[in-house]
């Protein structure tokens, strides 16, 4: 009997180091922690402008981290491109989504936010400092590692952030969503400091066949190290679920939201960064 009992000690004990957490109770705790998203209205200026941008950051996370810049589209800084930014903290970076129109302009018909890109483009020296003023305001925020800076953009964004790389800008990792790949702004040799990332739809009509020739064309020869991706059946806007409701208010747009080539664009930006940072 006492033999049996010795036994069964022995297999009670084993039973107990083989059921006790491997970590400590602390650290469980700090695992199971939820982003805790905080975000933020922000005023910068530039170009004579006051411009109205949003930031978010993970309360969760200590320490400086990468910050992103979210370059909205042409209608102007909205909630979507808000939405993008708190996403972005919910993956712990800090992101600022600026406002490249000023004053927090907003189009509510594709006239006049034709009309508030074309202000920007045709004036790309005032755009690189509404640009540069965004990316220093970033920088300047106390949970932002200043060596690690990235940007995204969307539509007008996406050129806006891929013209920004070309220039020589010190960005780590650039995202384009169904940006336009006809640039005001080519890289010289050498001149692209990050990785690049162009995700667009393939049966977009707003990108033609012969410009994305010519941007791999030219970013071959500057030896920028990017990848173009093309998801089929995606056309503008695929990122956006409200761009269904864009297209009955103006039948005239051809753009409609693609959830399989939203997530997969997501997943590709999200390894980018990971890579990158």
């Amino acid at each position: 009997m006492k033999k049996i009992s010795q036994l069964s000690l022995i297999a009670m004990l084993v039973l107990i180091v083989a059921c006790s957490p491997s970590k400590k109770p602390q650290e469980a705790t700090e695992e199971l922690k939820l982003p805790k998203v905080e975000g933020k209205e922000i005023s910068y200026s530039a170009d004579s402008l006051t411009m109205n941008g949003y930031i978010a950051y993970d309360a969760n996370v200590e320490g400086k981290r990468p910050g992103i810049l979210v370059v909205h589209e042409w209608w102007g800084h909205n909630d979507y491109a808000r939405k993008r930014a708190d996403m972005l903290a919910e993956l712990g970076y800090v992101a600022l989504a600026v406002d490249m129109y000023g004053d927090g302009k907003l189009a509510e018909h594709p006239e006049d936010a034709g009309t508030f890109m074309m202000e920007v483009i045709s004036n790309i020296d005032g755009a690189k400092v509404r640009f540069e003023s965004a990316m220093e305001t970033l920088k300047a925020n106390e949970n932002v590692d200043a060596d690690k800076i990235g940007a995204i953009g969307y539509c007008f964004g996406g050129s806006v952030v891929l013209s920004m790389a070309n220039a020589g800008y010190d960005l780590d990792a650039v995202t384009a969503f169904h940006g336009g790949v006809g640039l005001p702004i080519w890289p010289e040799a050498g001149g692209v400091k990050g990785k690049i990332l162009v995700c667009n739809g393939a049966d977009d009509p707003f990108i033609t066949s012969e410009s994305v020739t010519k941007y791999k064309n030219k970013m071959d020869s500057a030896g920028a190290d990017y990848r173009y991706v093309s998801y089929e059946g995606a056309v503008h806007s695929f990122t956006s679920k409200g761009a269904d409701e864009i297209a009955k208010k103006f039948p005239q747009m051809p753009v409609a939201y693609n959830a399989a080539a939203d997530s997969a664009s997501w997943d590709e930006m999200k390894k980018l960064f990971e890579e990158s940072f």
